[in-house]
């Protein structure tokens, strides 16, 4: 019998940038994203992990998560684009970016790089773990979980401290609503 692995994902708060629309840099957890945060109970895993960022590490801290920083949890790297609204971007390169998954015209990371990533990472799991990351990181586990195509990455919808919950024996995942 093969090993169940369970996953518990959480997207960090709420951020300014994400209050603005803006693409992330390393900021905190407003003020908003803290209340939001002491108000949930996420029970830890065996393992429990965060991504790099201030945000992400925040959450996890609040959360009474002893977490561990993951590099392969990092949010997509957006290039030059960071800090920026969507009008600020050029319509034709975001046109390009949400619709070519293999393409960052930011100079960062594309969307498929983001999923083989974030795979790589997930076939290393074992146990139970809980990871407090990032929207993005979160839709490219599911992608990549369900074996659905990267296209599908922005038609789901990651909340602030949403849960993703998922299971794998060997190499089917299973996602948990």
């Amino acid at each position: 019998m093969t090993e169940v692995v369970r996953l518990t994902l959480v997207s960090h708060g709420m951020t300014d940038a994400m209050a603005a629309g803006r693409f992330p840099v390393d900021e905190p957890l407003n003020d908003i994203g803290r209340r939001q945060v002491e108000a949930l109970d996420v029970r830890g895993g065996t393992r429990q992990l965060a991504a790099p960022e201030l945000r992400a590490r925040q959450t996890a801290q609040l959360l009474g998560l002893r977490a561990m920083t993951e590099p392969r949890l990092a949010d997509l790297d957006c290039g030059r684009w960071r800090g920026e609204t969507l009008e600020g971007v050029a319509a034709e390169e975001l046109r390009v970016w949400l619709t070519d998954p293999a393409r960052a015209p930011h100079g960062g990371e594309s969307i498929v790089d983001l999923i083989d990533r974030v795979a790589g990472w997930l076939a290393s799991l074992t146990g139970n773990t809980v990871a407090v990351t990032h929207p993005a990181v979160i839709r490219a586990a599911i992608v990549r979980a369900l074996d659905i195509p990267s296209k599908s990455f922005w038609r789901l919808d990651i909340r602030p401290l949403s849960r993703s919950v998922l299971h794998s024996r060997g190499q089917c995942w299973t996602l948990r609503l």
